[in-house]
């Protein structure tokens, strides 16, 4: 089983504010949710992560060794990164939402993270068919995973909601990924 998961709470994700590349701590909460996180998920056999501090943080809290992958490291914001959603451009949001291809100035397309979180799922696939693998990451790649098991396009992610620390589990089948379950939030004792 492939089980991707989002890192617990920042304080920028507190505040509402986009959060890329800048690698900001866990919030005191966001290291109790990845503690039940860890515990709702139980043993594993292999943990691998974002290489930014608050998803090898939530990591950790698995008790096992992490593999570092640069390719699930969040999308890259540019300039708006950091900044409240209220500062970016209603004009820039609407290039956003119609080209996956498009990339906000200094950051990085839809299209061209969902690339590269393909290429970590296929890549993770065979051993993700026999063992229990957590992947630690962030929004962005979460539903880029859901849209390579699903086999649709990047601009799906407009359509989905990733809550801080929850679950997506992908099943890896002789006839190919299986979405199992997406946004799992009971361990935080709230509603999806």
């Amino acid at each position: 089983m492939l089980i991707v998961v989002r890192h617990g709470q920042t304080a920028p994700n507190a505040l509402g504010q986009l959060l890329g590349r800048a690698d900001v701590p866990l919030t005191e909460l966001g290291r109790h949710q990845a503690a039940a996180l860890a515990a709702a998920i139980g043993p594993v056999d292999r943990v691998v992560s974002s290489p930014l501090a608050r998803a090898r943080d939530t990591a950790a809290a698995f008790g096992l060794p992490v593999d570092v992958d640069e390719r699930w490291t969040e999308l890259d914001y540019g300039v708006y990164d950091e900044r409240p959603l209220a500062d970016v451009p209603q004009e820039m949001w609407e290039r956003w939402r119609g080209d996956s291809e498009y990339a906000p100035p200094e950051g990085e397309s839809l299209a061209s993270l969902g690339r590269r979180v393909r290429k970590a799922c296929d890549d993770l696939a065979p051993d993700a068919a026999d063992r229990d693998v957590v992947v630690v990451s962030h929004v962005s790649p979460v539903k880029a995973a859901v849209a390579w098991a699903l086999q649709v396009g990047d601009d799906v992610a407009w359509r989905m909601f990733v809550a801080v620390a929850s679950v997506s589990r992908i099943a890896i089948t002789d006839r190919g990924p299986v979405l199992r379950s997406f946004n799992e939030v009971a361990h935080l004792g709230q509603p999806s």
